[in-house]
């Protein structure tokens, strides 16, 4: 049987795999899926999970260029940006959730545009 720590990990590692294939849409289902059982059981990490099942659809906004596209991906990114401080060494799945981070981060200067970011 799994326990709700191996589907997080599974779940963490297709999200990476399908971020890396620009399958944002996807990316959020499986965290989303990950993500249900640790907010039922106000989990410790339920928010972070939650941060970047946002961060992946933010991405998918933009990829459908959606209507008003800036203010949208700018609301939805407002969640993964309030959790992110949570990505510590000493969470369970850390590497995981720091290559996360890692690759929200760089989809953001990606579209430095949406976000305003100022690219070096």
């Amino acid at each position: 049987m799994l326990t709700m720590n191996d589907d997080l990990e599974g779940a963490l590692k297709e999200y990476l795999n399908l971020l890396d294939k620009e399958e944002y849409f996807e990316a959020h289902e499986v965290l989303e899926e990950a993500w249900h059982p640790l907010r039922l059981s106000n989990h410790s990490l339920k928010n972070l999970v939650k941060g970047f099942i946002n961060g992946a659809i933010t991405f998918e906004h933009i990829k459908r260029d959606r209507k008003n596209v800036k203010d949208k991906a700018q609301r939805v990114i407002a969640s993964y940006e309030r959790y992110k401080h949570l990505c510590t060494d000493s969470i369970e799945h850390a590497e995981l959730f720091n290559q996360a981070g890692q690759k929200i981060e760089s989809l953001k200067l990606k579209h430095a545009e949406v976000f305003d970011v100022l690219v070096p």
